[in-house]
């Protein structure tokens, strides 16, 4: 598989991982769920039975296809807290720079940089997850299978996907 259609590949799995755990919080309320995708399909770290998690999961594709692209994004997405991390890191390094400034002039700027910076995080980090970690254009998809890999520590399963 060339580096491309890899991208694409793990871009669209992640989008059916975010739908999946939409729909399962739906389901189950007060549920605990993770997840991270791959070029195969996603694992998914919480309390779930395998038939709840495949009937989810065909739900999520069946939605995606069908048009409903909101279901790619999610909230609690790990590109939103990266954008935040380096925009508040980056802002607060700058803000807090300058060696003519005593510690105790650069400490309120570089916090008030890194709060500012958290504010633009939120579109922005939404932004990119549309735009460059996720993808809801799954059409072709299919679920392959999913399997329990453990109850103990953490329960999880492999959810596979191909098209």
């Amino acid at each position: 598989m060339e580096s491309r259609s890899v991208i694409r590949t793990v871009r669209q799995h992640h989008g059916i991982e975010h739908a999946t755990v939409t729909l399962l919080s739906r389901r189950l309320p007060g549920i605990t769920v993770a997840a991270h995708s791959d070029s195969q399909g996603f694992t998914l770290y919480g309390d779930v039975s395998s038939d709840a998690l495949r009937g989810t999961v065909e739900e999520a594709l069946a939605r995606l296809q069908a048009g409903e692209s909101s279901l790619a994004l999610h909230p609690n997405c790990g590109t939103n807290l990266v954008t935040a991390g380096v925009l508040s890191g980056l802002a607060a390094f700058f803000a807090g720079s300058g060696r003519n400034r005593s510690l105790w002039d650069r400490v309120p700027s570089a916090i008030l940089g890194a709060m500012a910076a958290l504010l633009v995080a939120v579109p922005l980090g939404s932004w990119v997850q549309k735009n460059v970690t996720t993808s809801s254009e799954v059409d072709g998809l299919r679920l392959v299978s999913v399997t329990k890999l453990a109850d103990k520590p953490v329960p999880r399963h492999r959810v596979t996907l191909a098209g």
